[in-house]
């Protein structure tokens, strides 16, 4: 049942009716402060929601009855997703805010419970709500972030078998650069069904190591056991491969309807298809709700510290930020700069005086302020000391030359 309860505020308030939600896994606490007209003090409503989902679509109800002003709830690990996508449904649109942010809050003198501490501090503008992407891009979350994860299984996988042949005296990743690529992946195959190293060089391909490279080290002690547990890793490894070819076409066919901006992304240096859904799934594409390219960076983590105090810097270390969105531009960063272009540049005056690590973060950065720009404008990519459509035709030019003249499209050079 409700309980009315009186409290003095010492907070100045700016919102009529305020609302704070404290989420446990099978318990919804809600605090309602509303100042009615006329009413020198404010009337408090508090009341407890189960978990199910009986109970939260109960809990919007009853929160709607108050047409509140604002609604709060602590980003309590995965648990408030389900009570803000109730909330959703009946037109309220949340506030998901920081929990450190909360406890670091000075003036919890009294013992008051949590939902109606967030009440309070919402109903007096000290809180900040954090960014949450549209329903249509957060449903795809679990998508991408599970790819993510089972990418990191692939590749301990693939050293789990390299492991089991060296175990065996296999040192083929000594003499190829690509253990897992398409040639020493056939060689690896012949081995393990019963081939002689010598049968298993026909599958050498054009690998640049010669053939006595090769045969030296193929030959090992491959036992039973050994090929056995090679086998069990090979066919996991398959698996692994059609999961995540799986998870990349669902997650392609559902954001079709935010194919302009896929194609906008794919057109800066590094980012690919995979790449430029998950950043799209990670911060959506209307930036006006991280304001500017520096609050992006920062939300993301990878912008550089500001610790200054008496006009001295004392620490320059980067904030935590998004962990996972914070991966993938590490992940786009190395891949840009290895592409002609200012990102590769920045990259190589950089990694002198800073290191490899922080050279990194800073082209991640400055991938994250193009990908705000490019969502903002709505216009793609263009490098600023190297023109691709040129480097284009010097690259094609004499491949398309030779085939217009063979067609006869142009006169042949004598």
């Amino acid at each position: 049942m409700m309980d009315l309860v009186e409290v003095v505020m010492d907070i100045q308030p700016i919102y009529r009716c305020a609302v704070g939600i404290d989420i446990h896994l099978q318990l919804l606490v809600v605090c309602v402060i509303v100042q009615q007209e006329g009413a020198d003090e404010p009337e408090v409503y508090r009341r407890e929601f189960g978990g199910f989902q009986r109970d939260r679509r109960a809990m919007a109800e009853w929160i709607a009855g108050f047409s509140p002003d604002i609604v709060v709830m602590e980003s309590t690990g995965i648990y408030w997703k389900s009570p803000y996508a109730a909330l959703e449904k009946v037109g309220i649109r949340a506030w998901v805010v920081n929990a450190q942010h909360v406890k670091k809050v000075p003036g919890r003198k009294t013992d008051v419970c949590d939902a109606q501490w967030l009440a309070m501090l919402a109903r007096s503008g000290l809180l900040r709500g954090s960014f949450i992407p549209p329903q249509a891009l957060r449903n795809l979350r679990p998508l991408s972030r599970y790819h993510e994860r089972l990418s990191r299984q692939r590749a301990a996988e693939k050293n789990r078998l390299i492991k089991t042949l060296n175990d065996a005296g296999i040192r083929l990743s000594a003499v190829v650069s690509d253990p897992h690529g398409q040639a020493a992946t056939a060689i690896i195959d012949c081995l393990l069904e019963g081939g002689t190293p010598e049968q298993a060089l026909a599958y050498a391909g054009r690998l640049q190591a010669s053939k006595d490279e090769l045969l030296a080290a193929l030959e090992g002690d491959l036992s039973e056991e050994h090929r056995f547990t090679a086998k069990m890793q090979r066919r996991h490894l398959q698996y692994l491969d059609e999961q995540l070819r799986a998870l990349e076409e669902e997650l392609q066919r559902r954001l079709t309807p935010f194919q302009p901006a896929l194609e906008l992304l794919q057109t800066i240096p590094g980012v690919d298809q995979r790449s430029a859904a998950q950043l799209l799934v990670e911060i959506g594409t209307e930036m006006s709700a991280f304001g500017s390219a520096e609050k992006l960076c920062m939300w993301a983590g990878v912008c550089p510290g500001n610790h200054e105090s008496a006009g001295k810097r004392s620490s320059g270390k980067t904030p935590k930020g998004h962990r996972f969105l914070r991966t993938l531009l590490c992940q786009i960063a190395w891949a840009a700069v290895r592409t002609a272009g200012q990102f590769k540049d920045k990259f190589q005056g950089l990694v002198i005086r800073r290191g490899t690590k922080r050279a990194i973060i800073a082209i991640a950065h400055k991938v994250l302020k193009t990908v705000f720009v490019l969502l903002q404008r709505h216009v793609p990519y263009q490098d600023s000391t190297v023109d691709y459509q040129a480097l284009a035709v010097q690259r094609n030019a004499p491949r398309w030359i030779r085939q217009l003249q063979k067609f006869g499209y142009l006169p042949k050079i004598a």
